[in-house]
């Protein structure tokens, strides 16, 4: 049986991080699982490649939810990474990292270094940010961070425009000091090709002969000594293995993953372990409880001009952008559809932004019912038109992720209990209303022709909720079902430790206390990173 320091299970977003973090010393012999494959494909590094990404089950886990009585009883489709890289190498590539005050509260939830001053230093430690050095962004990191106002379709400025007539300020960055307003999507792409952590962190780290990788290696269950987490038993090509950690075991299998290897280890609600009859190794009734996600919903427009639509919907125009690509990186095809947007307020009353609204200078179908979602970014409607999509930036409904078999292979049970709330309700509400004050202001509506869905029959708040709660999905930010926390209920310690065990961490998404506001891929690299620190400190190998 092979041993090492440490044994990451899930080379994701957060467990590229700790292979990179973790080995750069060399005195550490790391053993990183995946249970998908290798990212080296086109649909993965060309960036509007994630229309392909989000239905192939070569890169994705596919996962679906159960009915949801708030959505009419639709399963939503939850696309979820099973590649290197993980969810980071088939998402949208927006660079976010949510609003300041999410972070304070993660720090007042009982997470002693959480805040939002605390965390800076990580996240700019990641950057490699193309405006270089400053108070908020650093550079000779490894996710180059690019700014694309420049190349945006002009469409986005006419929607820039409507948001400042109706007095939305402006923001050249999301990510300093104003977090609120309208502006331009910053992304993780570099000279036209995909940036992940799989290729920023994980592929320079794979030279290291302290490093092993193993794909195709799906964990089955942490082993344990007692209540000291000892290795991890796995299967590949076939064949069950086991190896050991002379340090920590390190999940790093996501909001949906790491859950359901906890259950399936013996860390978990007892009662619902003892139902499966596996034994209860620690009970930890909190494990799988709390989770949160963005839900969304389009709203499609009719343009008197031309968008990405004219661009894209014909054949010959897929064949100049493919060809346009191919000899230059960029064009339509180097860039993500999710290209504006806006963090804002709908009352005044509130203290944050409570609105996430995105505007993409194209519009496509979308279905995210069933595991045969569809996401049709490359083949958009044959008409010139555009989107706006509005989520809340922090909804307060909880759900839950729960294994409903002792065997891994079966998918565990994915509870949303979307809207459960008046607050996430009223959200609903404002959201709607937000979108179309937008459209309907000066610069936009001059170029707007109709609202296409779900169109000007529907107006009143129960005939905009009905809408909802037919169109509405996820919009793949699931997190919080291993919460930190400073109450001893809370699954994680403020260093990410699992409680009432020894030698076993979770580092990803499952460990936000609460959903931040924007997209939540970046803020999982900046946990990640802090979290490389705390075990090297932890291990008395503090970093450099």
């Amino acid at each position: 049986m092979n041993e090492y320091d440490y044994i990451i299970v899930g080379a994701g977003t957060a467990g590229c991080v700790l292979a990179n973090r973790l080995t750069a010393s060399g005195k550490l012999r790391v053993l990183l699982l995946e249970a998908g494959g290798s990212d080296r494909s086109v649909w993965i590094s060309v960036p509007v490649g994630y229309a392909r990404t989000f239905h192939d089950p070569r890169f994705n886990w596919m996962y679906e939810a159960e009915p949801d009585p708030a959505l009419d009883n639709r399963r939503q489709f939850w696309p979820r990474g099973k590649v290197l890289g993980g969810s980071g190498s088939i998402n949208a590539m927006v660079y976010i990292r949510g609003q300041p005050g999410d972070f304070d509260d993660w720090r007042d939830a009982g997470n002693p270094g959480w805040s939002a001053a605390e965390v800076l230093p990580w996240f700019r430690k990641l950057e490699d940010h193309c405006w270089g050095a400053s108070e908020f962004h650093g550079a000779g990191g490894p996710i180059y961070v690019s700014d694309v106002s420049s190349r945006v379709h002009p469409v986005c400025e006419t929607f820039l425009a409507a948001c400042s007539t109706l007095g939305i300020p402006a923001t050249r960055d999301f990510n300093a000091a104003q977090p609120e307003g309208a502006g331009v999507w910053q992304v993780s792409i570099k000279d036209g090709v995909r940036v992940s952590t799989g290729n920023a962190y994980l592929r320079p780290a794979m030279r290291r002969s302290n490093l092993e990788v193993q794909l195709h290696a799906l964990a089955t269950r942490v082993s344990f000594e007692g209540t000291r987490a000892r290795g991890v038993e796995y299967e590949r090509h076939g064949v069950r293995r086991e190896a050991r950690a002379r340090g920590e075991v390190l999940l790093c299998g996501g909001a949906i993953n790491s859950p359901q290897l906890l259950e399936l280890s013996g860390v978990g609600d007892a009662a619902l372990l003892q139902s499966f009859g596996i034994k209860v190794v620690a009970d930890s009734s909190a494990v799988g409880v709390g989770l949160q996600d963005h839900l969304a919903v389009n709203y499609y427009f009719r343009s008197r001009v031309p968008t990405l639509n004219d661009e894209l919907a014909p054949f010959f125009g897929k064949v100049k952008a493919a060809i346009r690509y191919a000899l230059t990186r960029r064009g339509p095809l180097s860039m993500s559809v999710n290209q504006a947007g806006a963090f804002l307020r709908s009352r005044p009353e509130l203290t944050r932004p409570n609105l996430h609204i995105y505007f993409n200078p194209a519009s496509y179908g979308t279905t995210t019912t069933g595991a045969q979602g569809r996401r049709r970014l490359t083949n958009p409607d044959p008409w010139p038109g555009f989107l706006m999509s509005f989520n809340t930036c922090r909804p307060t409904s909880r759900g839950s992720v729960h294994i409903r078999s002792p065997d891994p292979l079966v998918k565990p049970k994915i509870l949303v209990n979307s809207l459960a709330t008046a607050a996430d309700v009223q959200d609903v509400f404002d959201g709607a209303r937000m979108v179309r004050r937008i459209a309907a202001a000066a610069p936009l509506a001059a170029i707007t022709e109709s609202e296409r869905q779900p169109g000007p029959a529907v107006q009143s708040d129960a005939e905009v909720l009905a809408d909802f709660r037919q169109r509405a999905g996820s919009v793949f930010h699931a997190s919080c079902t291993c919460a930190m926390g400073g109450n001893e209920g809370a699954v994680l310690d403020a260093r990410l430790r699992v409680r009432r065990v020894q030698g076993l961490r979770v580092v990803d998404a499952s460990a936000f206390p609460n959903v931040t506001s924007g997209n939540t891929n970046t803020p999982t690299i900046m946990l990640a990173e802090k979290a490389a620190d705390l075990i090297l400190e932890d291990s008395g190998r503090p970093p450099d």
